[in-house]
């Protein structure tokens, strides 16, 4: 074994470090965007962040801005254009409730979007000198470190005086240290070759072993030490803060010299281990991220397809659609809950939640552009309701404009909605004039009733005369029976609840002496037919009502006379002789002398309608 002094790690320990899972600074396996890596801990942080509050963190970043990392200023970024998107979305909806067409909607112009815009210039400059002076400085630190490289060989080749070699090479050695960030593609080819020389040193020339004990000692106390932190930086709850000082305690490490060679292994081992803890926690913390961000693909893809998947057939009334636009308002809240996707997803997935957004508003706007016509075609069908109906308010033909009221009322309920500013307008005009009519309607009423209980009194005095009719004279009293049949059609209504009852009573008094007369059937019902004419004659509309139901009585009697000549004919065909001819030709004969005479009764009862209209 040669007495050699060593100050720095040996190859077999820099190999051993490049085997760790987890990527560190200062070697080609280190990532290209640590620089970007935030914690959930400050993206959260950020997220509640208002526009006023990011624009004063940007300022503070930018005018700081080559100790800012990008991912700080990006996340600043994203979250002030998520509350941005968020405004402009509200205000778009706020103009489409307002009756506004989309594509007339202009969202306003946000003085802090300029201010970010200016600050992230600002920062995109003053980042790129900052770079550019990092650059220039590793590359004439790279070009320092093959100097020392050179001055370092030239060392291990020299026979000169030990002490001034000695010094010199710890002249090197600090020299080195001082010189920071090379180029990332030369650090291990640099550290390679720097050890290379520095063991050679050690082992070429002769120290006494004074040296080299002092040399051991010192640097087994500094690489104790740092094995001592990393292994408390398990318990560091930040892994990305962990991580990066793992990186730092690193780069002490390769500046220590080297120990005792019989400690060396196990020296290593126990700093590897420790870092290895780290690593593993960092590189599990970043596999979470990705599995995270594949969730959150994963639901964002959901919300779309369920987005997409939208019938639009089945939406035909406001109801349908606001059930639907609650769904997918929810759903866009949802997708507000729900992280980054993976990076190469993050924008596509975005743009297509975006397009199924789109296509859903516009189908609705499309709908509500056509409900918004049909609402206007409604309210000219209302507004002439409601010319009718104060038209006729004024009205004291009770009967016919109640109807005409009511029918009124009944085609108001078949006409759809308008729109909400002139939906009570509308409708207090038109039940305005309707009230108006029922309530005149009313106060007549009233009036009426004491009338109607007079005709009551009246009719139920004349019933007793009927009953008490007894005179034996057929044709006397038959006379005195039409008499007051006649007066009975010359009083008024009566109450509507006693109309039936009365009307019974009535014609119990006169089949009673109708019976007692022994007056023929028809006759009878031509009797009850001329009081009953009377009536109809006495009312509103009277010829109206007569020529109606002389129209009826006309159509009955072309039906009795075609009856009549289908039976007269048919009747021919039928033989006594035949097998049961003879009943049947009875009850055909039966029935043509029945036709016969409701047709002579028929008549005789257009012939009191002419009178009624001459």
């Amino acid at each position: 074994m040669k007495d050699t002094v060593e100050t720095n790690l040996p190859v077999e320990e820099t190999g051993k470090l490049e085997e760790a899972k987890a990527p560190v600074i200062g070697s080609e396996e280190t990532p290209n965007n640590v620089e970007n890596t935030v914690s959930e801990e400050e993206v959260t942080a950020v997220s509640k962040l208002t526009k006023e509050e990011i624009v004063n963190k940007l300022t503070e970043l930018v005018e700081k801005s080559a100790e800012t990392s990008r991912s700080e200023v990006e996340s600043l970024k994203q979250t002030y254009y998520k509350i941005r998107r968020s405004e402009v979305d509200e205000l778009k909806k706020v103009f489409l409730e307002n009756g506004g067409e989309e594509k007339d909607f202009v969202a306003p112009e946000d003085e802090i979007e300029n201010q970010i815009k200016n600050l992230l210039a600002t920062y995109k400059e003053k980042r790129a000198a900052v770079l550019a002076e990092e650059e220039r400085i590793k590359a004439e630190n790279y070009t320092l470190k093959l100097q020392l490289i050179d001055q370092l060989k030239a060392l291990s080749e020299s026979q000169e005086d030990f002490n001034k070699l000695y010094n010199d090479f710890k002249d090197i050695q600090q020299k080195w240290k001082d010189i920071k960030a090379v180029p990332q593609e030369h650090v291990n080819d640099l550290w390679k070759e720097y050890t290379t020389y520095s063991e050679k040193f050690y082992d070429i020339i002769k120290i006494n072993n004074q040296f080299r004990d002092y040399d051991f000692k010192k640097n087994l106390e500094l690489k104790t030490a740092l094995c001592e932190t990393v292994e408390k930086l398990e318990n560091e709850q930040d892994v990305i803060s962990a991580f990066h000082q793992l990186q730092k305690l690193h780069q002490q490490w390769r500046e220590i010299g080297p120990v005792a060679k019989e400690l060396r292994e196990d020296l290593w081992t126990r700093f590897k281990n420790a870092s290895t803890v780290i690593n593993k926690r960092h590189q599990e913390h970043f596999e979470k991220l990705k599995a995270k961000e594949q969730e959150n693909l994963e639901a964002k893809t959901a919300i779309c397809e369920e987005i997409e998947a939208i019938d639009f057939s089945t939406l035909k009334s406001f109801k349908d659609w606001e059930e639907k636009n609650k769904e997918v308002i929810a759903l866009q809240e949802k997708w507000k809950t729900i992280g980054f996707a993976p990076k190469k997803f993050n924008v596509k997935i975005f743009e297509r939640f975006r397009a199924a957004c789109d296509i859903y508003f516009n189908k609705k706007s499309e709908f509500y552009k056509a409900i918004k016509e049909e609402m206007e075609k409604n309210l000219e069908l209302k507004k002439a309701l409601c010319e009718k109906v104060e038209a006729l308010k004024d009205s004291t033909d009770w009967k016919e404009t109640t109807e005409k009221m009511i029918a009124l009322q009944k085609e108001w309920k078949t006409i759809g909605s308008v729109a909400r500013k002139h939906s009570d307008t509308i409708w207090k005009r038109f039940i305005s004039a309707c009230d108006y009519f029922f309530e005149q309607k009313n106060k007549n009423v009233v009036s009426q009733k004491s009338i109607e209980q007079n005709n009551l009194s009246a009719k139920k005095v004349l019933i007793e005369k009927i009953n008490s009719l007894n005179e034996t004279d057929p044709e006397e009293a038959l006379a005195t029976l039409k008499g007051l049949m006649s007066e009975w059609g010359s009083i008024g209504f009566v109450p509507f609840k006693e109309k039936d009852k009365i009307y019974k009573e009535y014609h119990e008094a006169i089949d009673k002496q109708f019976d007692r007369l022994k007056v023929d059937k028809n006759d009878r019902k031509m009797q009850n037919f001329r009081s009953n004419l009377n009536d109809m004659a006495s009312g509103e509309h009277s010829k109206g009502k007569l020529y109606g139901e002389r129209e009826k009585l006309m159509r009955m009697y072309e039906r009795m006379k075609n009856e009549l000549q289908t039976y007269e004919n048919n009747i021919g065909f039928l033989s006594v002789s035949s097998k049961g001819g003879g009943g049947l030709l009875k009850e055909m004969e039966r029935k043509i002398e029945k036709l016969k005479e409701d047709m002579e009764l028929t008549i005789k009862k257009i012939e009191a309608i002419d009178e009624n209209l001459e």
